[in-house]
């Protein structure tokens, strides 16, 4: 059955227990969390605390976790930035599955310059998924890769370069962010689901328009058909709200974004109806 979640960055000011606790009672049933998210990360990353309120808040169980990005390039030409950005992400492999988290989602990373990706930024890429592949064997939790938008030093931000580094890594599952793919069409996003929805493992829901990404999915035609499409391939993984809460008019409350997201549950459910 589809689980309704969101990404903890939503609440990128609060602390953890009441993040989860906004959660629950905006009625999801689950959590993207982001290990960047600020009162865990600059706390040096206490999965103690991360743990106690999975325990604390059940129906939100098992996570998701979304690896750290921000500042990050695990195919960066500098070779002292690849190989932080590519610890970053294996520690993240092991966080999660601390956690009891069912899937990790990683980024691809990209070419420095803003080139078209070279054979030597490949070779980095291939290397970065080894290094994934070592640290997910004997885990539970799945790691996941996320489609970038089509940007022109993207690694990874079409339907066909993502099967193709599926099937070149079976252990490896995939992460479609919706917001992405809709920078280009509403039928890039089928074209997704159709090329790779055997592989996956979450979904990052959210509205580009305008060149505006991470807007919130109510009333979109857009998000409801890629929902309907997804429930017809079959998928029951996550369905993660990825919204940017600068993109509102105002600054939200605390309450406004427990309401943001009970208008958003409410418009999926009924897409899912």
């Amino acid at each position: 059955m589809v689980r309704l979640t969101v990404s903890s960055m939503f609440f990128h000011e609060y602390p953890i227990d009441e993040i989860f606790s906004s959660v629950d009672e905006a009625g999801l049933s689950g959590i993207e969390f982001w290990i960047e998210t600020p009162h865990f990360w600059l706390r040096n990353l206490p999965v103690g605390d991360l743990a106690a309120a999975v325990r604390a808040h059940p129906a939100l169980a098992p996570i998701t976790v979304h690896a750290p990005v921000l500042d990050l390039n695990p195919c960066s030409i500098n070779p002292r930035v690849a190989a932080a950005s590519q610890q970053y992400a294996v520690e993240a492999v092991a966080l999660a599955e601390e956690a009891g988290a069912e899937v990790v989602t990683v980024h691809p990373g990209r070419r420095t310059a803003k080139r078209t990706p070279s054979a030597y930024d490949y070779e980095r890429f291939e290397a970065y998924l080894a290094r994934l592949h070592a640290a997910a064997a004997g885990r539970r939790v799945k790691v996941a890769i996320e489609n970038m938008e089509p940007k022109v030093n993207s690694l990874l931000c079409t339907p066909e370069g993502v099967r193709e580094v599926l099937d070149a890594n079976p252990w490896l599952h995939f992460t479609l962010d919706v917001s992405h793919a809709m920078s280009v069409s509403g039928e890039e996003i089928c074209r997704y689901i159709d090329l790779c929805a055997d592989r996956l493992a979450n979904v990052h829901l959210s509205v580009m328009q305008n060149g505006q990404m991470h807007l919130p999915v109510r009333g979109s035609q857009v998000a409801a058909a890629a929902v309907r499409a997804l429930s017809g391939a079959g998928y029951d993984g996550c369905l993660t709200l990825e919204i940017e809460d600068r993109n509102f008019a105002h600054p939200l409350s605390f309450e406004e974004k427990i309401t943001v997201l009970q208008g958003e549950r409410a418009f999926l459910e009924d897409c899912l109806s």
